[in-house]
């Protein structure tokens, strides 16, 4: 069938155009008070879980906080805290009350604060604790920030005076607000965590998110709508992602469990027991080299890959007219038993489906979760289709691709390959920019700046950032997000960023996984070693080249890596190179290792 040009999904219901976010929890309140709604750890370890009717009375209680600090409709009120109950109790009560709510990573530094309350005209911050306070101070010094009484800090009981200052709202003042909004006014403004530049401002209203979640609910009711589901948020709600996904669970019906850190992750899954999982790639990465450095330590490394390249071959066969043979059936009981329910069991024993996006999960970990028992079902979308615009579904899923445009959404692909959108979740323009927007938004398209294709049936693959496209010295383009994505399944691979431009041929940057290199320095009989020991290793520089060999099979001999490098650091968010949900910050790579890169080709 031959590729196209445009796909377009039909919306499956139009929402009225004068409801808005609050009114989905009214409906889930509504019609289900006494069930539980949200649950998160407590200091203790524990969980407590609230019933829709508890939380909405929270969420009344601190808007009328809000009101009685002086919020007016219309004003932006921001977040800057871990992922956790506070910071959906916040984010409700924002919408109640009739504002605005601005979400800040808690990884933002005084410039970054400074930029967006400046921009977006922050009214009041919260902030999760005492420890934030010398930052704040930071970007109050650089220019406008909010002063000492405009902050409520979560920590220090700032959520139980808010409740105190409301006493006096009556309720009526609460509800008059909630109902002030329609589809097309402004519910947030979320700034881009930015690769490059300074990052804007993306205006999504009412509409965007509550079209978007009502009709995901109807789409796959099976995942995010059924009986007793659950889901836990564990990445950032500042980012879209997360937060999409925390309004979708009020609106299906599912139980959203909220943690902040992700170091304790592996018991609170086990705790909590989702079934269903939102992670970005890097985590099913980590769970797969984790899993395989541990049997590695327990000598059971050739069990665990015999068991995943069973699991892998299994689910391409489903695939195929006659699915698997029996004798592939009866290998992948062994399998299964030997090693694949652990996998599942790591994840809390009750996940069935996973939803990956924010970068490119790819073939060989999406065949082997599929094969363990989670089907991760691949999307796509951006701060500026309020997370997803495409998604593989249970019935129907491609793995490699993106899948269809969801309900109401066509995507297009460029005469230059790149994919444009439009439908009821993309956002309308940046806030305060208008020549970002003319950049971004043109004939009513938006112009997402990443390269892919549609196949005959409509789904969508993804094959790298227009700005990040490579053209070597000899003028043959390269995508680097192919070759970095196989590259990243190497178990000692925490992060690589592929270079050539202008240059004779590809060579690659790689940082080493810190967490895993002790497990497999172990499984190979070697001593423990520092990161400049390690990068100097001939085994380890020997598997590294042999990541390399594998991963140029996906590629032309003109696209392949010639040469790598290995780092002297990690990428994370603490020191610059990594956006908080985890995107590489190729410039800023580029800038600081441009030595590095030269010395790729010094001979």
């Amino acid at each position: 069938m031959p590729a196209l040009d445009e796909y377009h999904t039909p919306l499956l219901v139009e929402v009225d155009p004068t409801t808005n976010l609050n009114d989905l929890l009214a409906a889930r309140v509504g019609s289900r008070p006494d069930q539980p709604l949200v649950s998160h750890k407590l200091p203790s370890g524990s969980w407590r879980t609230r019933t829709a009717a508890e939380f909405d009375a929270e969420v009344i209680a601190l808007a009328k906080g809000l009101i009685a600090r002086g919020v007016v409709p219309g004003e932006r009120v921001g977040i800057m805290a871990h992922t956790g109950i506070a910071w959906s109790l916040l984010d409700w009560a924002i919408w109640s009350a009739g504002a605005v709510s601005v979400p800040l990573y808690e990884t933002s530094s005084g410039e970054q604060i400074e930029w967006i309350a400046r921009d977006s005209g922050l009214r009041l911050l919260a902030i999760e604790s005492d420890d934030l306070l010398a930052v704040v101070r930071e970007a109050r010094d650089l220019g406008t920030a909010p002063r000492t009484d405009e902050l409520i800090v979560i920590g220090s009981g700032g959520l139980e005076q808010l409740v105190i200052d409301g006493t006096s709202i009556p309720d009526a003042a609460v509800e008059e607000r909630r109902v002030l909004a329609s589809l097309g006014d402004l519910a947030t403004i979320i700034y881009t965590s930015g690769t490059t530049g300074r990052p804007k401002g993306v205006e999504l209203s009412h509409g965007n998110f509550a079209t978007l979640a009502v009709n995901t609910a109807l789409l796959f009711p099976e995942i995010v709508a059924a009986e007793d589901t659950r889901v836990l948020l564990f990445i950032p709600l500042a980012h879209v992602f997360a937060r999409f996904i925390h309004v979708l669970g009020i609106t299906a019906g599912s139980v959203v469990g909220y943690v902040g850190d992700i170091k304790t992750l592996p018991a609170d899954l086990q705790a909590f027991r989702p079934t269903y999982l939102l992670a970005v790639p890097r985590v099913f990465e980590k769970v797969y080299n984790g899993a395989d450095q541990k049997a590695a330590e327990s000598g059971r490394q050739r069990v665990f890959r015999w068991a995943a390249k069973v699991a892998i071959t299994y689910s391409r066969a489903l695939d195929a007219p006659r699915g698997p043979s029996l004798r592939l059936r009866a290998l992948h009981r062994i399998a299964d038993v030997l090693v694949l329910s652990k996998i599942r069991e790591l994840l809390g024993g009750q996940a069935t489906y996973a939803i990956s996006g924010g970068a490119a999960l790819g073939d060989r970990l999406g065949h082997f979760y599929r094969g363990a028992g989670l089907l991760v079902l691949e999307g796509y979308g951006l701060t500026e289709t309020t997370a997803p615009v495409s998604v593989n579904l249970p019935q129907n899923i491609k793995i490699g691709s993106v899948g269809r445009p969801f309900p109401g959404c066509t995507a297009r692909i460029a005469a230059d390959g790149e994919v444009l959108l439009r439908g009821p979740n993309v956002f309308s323009h940046y806030h305060q920019n208008p020549s970002a927007t003319a950049e971004a938004v043109q004939d009513g398209w938006f112009h997402t700046g990443d390269l892919g294709s549609l196949d005959g049936d409509g789904y969508l693959r993804i094959t790298g950032r227009k700005k990040e496209l490579i053209v070597t010295a000899g003028g043959k383009n390269v995508a680097p997000a192919v070759l970095e994505d196989r590259l990243r399944g190497h178990p000692l691979v925490s992060q690589c960023v592929v270079v050539g431009d202008g240059r004779p041929f590809v060579g690659v940057l790689i940082t080493l996984d810190l967490d895993a290199l002790p497990g497999w320095l172990k499984s190979h009989g070697k001593p423990s070693m520092t990161l400049d020991q390690a990068r100097a290793d001939t085994e380890v520089l020997a598997s590294l080249e042999h990541a390399v060999t594998r991963t140029n099979r996906a590629v032309s001999r003109a696209e392949s890596i010639r040469k790598f490098r290995v780092l002297d650091l990690d990428f994370t968010v603490e020191n610059g190179y990594l956006t908080p949900s985890l995107k590489v910050k190729r410039t800023e790579v580029l800038k600081d290792f441009g030595h590095e890169v030269d010395a790729l080709y010094a001979d």
